[in-house]
């Protein structure tokens, strides 16, 4: 294979041009083929070879005829939407969901599985729920295995995508302890090998999908809250999607401390932010102080009943439920001031089930305190905003992540890398570890 200067080869040129006409019709839409040599900085006899090359594997396909001025009229080329799928998993709070969508990230099919008891992460059956509901999706859809790019799951807490057998994940608050969450997923015999899971931290998905089609679409840096039991964040140092790629870190957040031997959260420490901010300690904190759901505990309702029984409450102008708001919208606008200060973002996005039911009531108040508490430069060129993707938007991005990998690859599926031989010395010094310890 040939090698140029820079190191890549004719192979991985060839994978670049692909990818940047996918990616700039993807997002950009439909284009012909005179426009898509100034919006890629490709010539016209790449651009000629690359959209040949797509058009024969079936991943372009013509949009229409636009007349232009003076010359021919030009034939408009789009990304063919049935010509991958893509599966988004959502690991919440009280329910699994799975979704298939096209290439153009129309939903096909979805399954929910509720969680029984309510916040019960056993994982075995948390896989049993993914492994059911892929092969719900595909059967309801009438789809084959031999299209799809891959399953996106976005799930609580911190994975590691270096540990050895695939993405391990560490979910504290769950008592998920190093769960090798994509080695059960395989094991399960739902896909073929060649079908990736590709598994990532809950609130980085969702950011990836504000960014890319939501609320975040035009800003570089941005900051979106994931509100719902608990509270994370994901922080995106690149959002551009016209690019197709997304550098997002995700920020366990809500388990910074807010309030030094604070109330416990439920991660085992004292003042989180989370033990102040999540729905579930700020249903807590309203039974503490005499609040209940239709005269019942708040306990033995659902969370999302009982918060729009606060908030209803609050609405009328019960006074305890009014301190609750107001103090959850000072801790919410504190804790934002501290990523405020740190990254000093372009925008904040609030999402999450619970960050859609409060935004309305809290927005305004959490502004005010964010600003009061950050410091006044970043503070002046940030927005606080609410995510505009709706309570599937975890999903959404979870299916984003099998598209990323297409985009990368060019439009072809990713194939496993073969493991790398190490360096000669490496193995030398190995062979005469080996022999001195024998001679010892």
């Amino acid at each position: 294979m040939t090698t140029g200067r820079s190191g890549r080869t004719v192979r991985d040129l060839r994978r670049g041009n692909r990818s940047a006409v996918l990616q700039r019709l993807y997002f950009g839409g439909p284009m012909s083929r005179q426009e898509l040599g100034p919006a890629t900085g490709l010539s016209s006899g790449s651009v000629s070879n690359v959209v040949g090359e797509l058009v024969a594997d079936g991943l372009l396909e013509e949009a229409g005829i636009v007349d232009s001025d003076g010359g021919r009229p030009r034939t408009l080329l789009r990304v063919t939407p049935g010509s991958a799928h893509m599966i988004g998993v959502d690991v919440g709070e009280t329910r699994v969901r799975v979704e298939l969508f096209d290439l153009a990230l129309t939903e096909l099919a979805r399954a929910e599985m509720p969680l029984l008891p309510r916040g019960c992460y056993d994982v075995g059956p948390i896989v049993d729920h993914i492994r059911t509901g892929i092969a719900a999706v595909l059967a309801e859809a009438g789809v084959g295995t031999e299209r799809l790019l891959g399953v996106g799951v976005g799930v609580p807490g911190i994975v590691d995508h270096q540990a050895p057998g695939g993405a391990v994940v560490h979910g504290q608050t769950i008592g998920w302890d190093a769960v090798p969450l994509e080695a059960l997923l395989r094991a399960t015999g739902a896909l073929p090998d060649e079908v990736p899971y590709i598994i990532d931290n809950g609130a980085r998905t969702l950011g990836q999908a504000e960014m890319w089609f939501g609320a975040g679409r035009g800003a570089r840096e941005a900051v979106v809250v994931l509100f719902g039991s608990g509270v994370g964040a994901s922080l995106i140092t690149d959002g551009s999607p016209d690019g197709g790629t997304t550098e997002g870190t995700p920020l366990e957040w809500g388990h910074l401390t807010v309030s030094v031997r604070g109330r416990r959260c439920r991660c085992g420490a004292l003042g989180c932010l989370e033990a102040y901010t999540g729905a579930e300690s700020l249903l807590a904190r309203w039974a503490e102080r005499g609040g209940a759901a239709g005269g019942r505990p708040v306990d033995s309702v659902d969370e999302e009943e009982a918060l729009a029984a606060l908030l209803a409450a609050a609405v009328e102008g019960d006074p305890v439920a009014v301190e609750v708001l107001e103090e959850t919208a000072e801790y919410l606008g504190a804790g934002l001031s501290d990523v405020i200060n740190l990254f000093r973002p372009e925008r904040i996005l609030i999402g999450g089930w619970a960050g859609l039911m409060l935004g309305p009531h809290i927005l305004a108040s959490v502004r005010e305190h964010a600003t009061r508490y950050s410091l006044r430069h970043p503070a002046g060129r940030v927005s606080i905003g609410m995510g505009s993707l709706g309570p599937d938007a975890v999903t959404v991005g979870a299916a984003t992540l099998p598209l990323s990998a297409f985009f990368a690859t060019g439009g072809r599926r990713a194939v496993p890398e073969p493991p790398a031989e190490q360096p000669g010395w490496q193995t030398a010094l190995e062979v005469r570890g080996g022999a001195a310890s024998r001679r010892a």
